[in-house]
């Protein structure tokens, strides 16, 4: 489950278990995938048989997911009337479309996560407005922080937008087989600059 859309960065919630904080992060890293078109439409995007078929919307995230074993992806949009809250995905390692039942129930699920979702964030900007510290959050393995810095930092060194900001940082960890994550972390070490350099 992630946080996506309005003024809040992207930023994961929870992940059941290493196979989905990867889908999360492969997603992150690469800038396209289901939760993108999901957030896009603010429709489910159903994949029972993800495999099978190429996807023109998301080329670089399926030839990603051949690497893991998943085979069916069911991404749900966190959305209360016009307000984009975030996506919660789910996999199977097995292909199978969700029945009728099955997903009625994933949409009840996802509404009432919706709630939660949005009660959470509030919260959050409640302490923080108090001055309150989020400390505890803030040092998740899950928490893009650090991402968001250096995304900050690209964008005052090369002079532009926070998207173009990191649409760098997601070319140059793709171009070096590396994290968003981990090219990040250079950033804000300031072993990486991406500012021009004086000859």
């Amino acid at each position: 489950m992630s946080v996506f859309g309005g003024e809040v960065p992207e930023t994961v919630v929870c992940a059941t278990d290493g196979l989905a904080a990867r889908l999360d992060e492969l997603q992150f890293d690469l800038g396209e995938g289901p939760r993108w078109e999901a957030a896009r439409t603010r429709l489910p995007v159903l994949e029972p048989r993800i495999r099978e078929v190429a996807h023109p919307l998301w080329p670089v995230f399926y030839t990603a997911l051949m690497d893991t074993a998943v085979e069916a992806l069911y991404v749900f949009p966190l959305t209360l009337g016009a307000l984009d809250v975030g996506i919660v995905e789910l996999y199977s390692t097995t292909p199978g479309v969700l029945d009728r039942t099955d997903r009625a129930k994933a949409l009840v699920l996802a509404n009432e996560t919706a709630w939660n979702l949005l009660d959470r964030l509030l919260r959050v900007q409640e302490s923080a407005a108090s001055g309150e510290t989020t400390s505890a959050s803030s040092a998740s393995p899950l928490s893009r922080r650090e991402i968001h810095q250096a995304t900050g930092m690209v964008l005052v060194q090369m002079n532009v937008t926070p998207t173009d900001a990191l649409l760098v940082l997601r070319a140059h960890a793709f171009s070096h087989g590396t994290t968003v994550r981990s090219i990040a972390g250079d950033v804000v070490a300031r072993r990486l600059q991406f500012s021009p350099k004086n000859d």
